[in-house]
């Protein structure tokens, strides 16, 4: 099988924030393009949203990229975070020392993010050791505070009223954000869309994590974006739905 390449570049010990490119992909939500998978951010009038935060030493970074999108990051008003992996909770905490902004993480991944627990190790198919060793190259994160605790069903209050869905499998508190008003769900790491719109890789529950995919694509997206591979705003329900084929 060929190995869904989720990371096109290497990290650069050297420059562990790496080149962050802000892409478009509504006119309210943009995708903040890191190394190693992305972070996103949504555009509201009260403040931003981000929905993850990349990999440590990348908050310098994904400054430039906002400021150079004529956003300013002291807007930040919250970090929702998918789950406790370190692509995904890296900056977080030096963003939120500088900005202020609350961190909010799923229940059950919240100790993890803490650094109170392990991050639980990945069931991995044979094919995805190479790929997720790679991963490993990433720094890892610090213990990062969680300021709220989030369940399945909560609506929080940016994106129009943006519902959090837990998706268990990939890690037990993995989440995903869906915007209702707006079409965009966002997956964290349960979907990918690095080779079309696929089922993602490193979960510890496999099955579990194909049951929440199955949930979220009930919801007939018109934007999917995920924590690897590019957004996906065409034909979107129906590749996602596919996908589960």
């Amino acid at each position: 099988m060929t190995l869904p390449d989720h990371a096109p570049h290497s990290p650069d010990p050297a420059d562990p924030a790496g080149l962050v490119e802000l892409v478009e992909v509504t006119p309210r939500l943009s995708m903040l393009r890191l190394p190693i998978g992305q972070a996103y951010v949504w555009r509201d009038d009260s403040g931003l949203t981000l929905v993850d935060a990349g990999w440590v030493g990348a908050a310098d970074a994904m400054e430039a990229a906002l400021r150079g999108a004529g956003l300013d990051p002291a807007r930040i008003r919250r970090i929702v975070l998918t789950h406790c992996h370190r692509d995904h909770v890296g900056a977080a905490q030096e963003l939120a020392d500088r900005y202020g902004c609350e961190i909010l993480a799923h229940a059950l991944d919240a100790p993890v993010i803490r650094g109170e627990l392990p991050v639980p190790e990945p069931d991995l198919l044979d094919w995805e050791v190479p790929l997720y060793a790679h991963g490993l190259t990433v720094p890892e994160a610090p213990p990062t505070k969680v300021d709220r605790e989030l369940a399945d069903g909560e609506v929080l209050d940016f994106g129009d009223g943006a519902v959090v869905l837990h998706t268990p499998g990939h890690t037990p508190g993995s989440l995903a954000v869906h915007l209702p008003c707006h079409g965009v769900l966002l997956t964290g790491d349960t979907v990918a869309t690095v080779q079309g719109v696929t089922f993602g890789v490193f979960h510890v529950d496999r099955a579990l994590a194909m049951e929440s995919m199955r949930r979220l694509a009930e919801l007939a997206p018109s934007v999917l974006c995920c924590g690897h591979g590019e957004p996906v705003t065409e034909d979107t329900a129906e590749k996602l739905r596919g996908a589960l084929a």
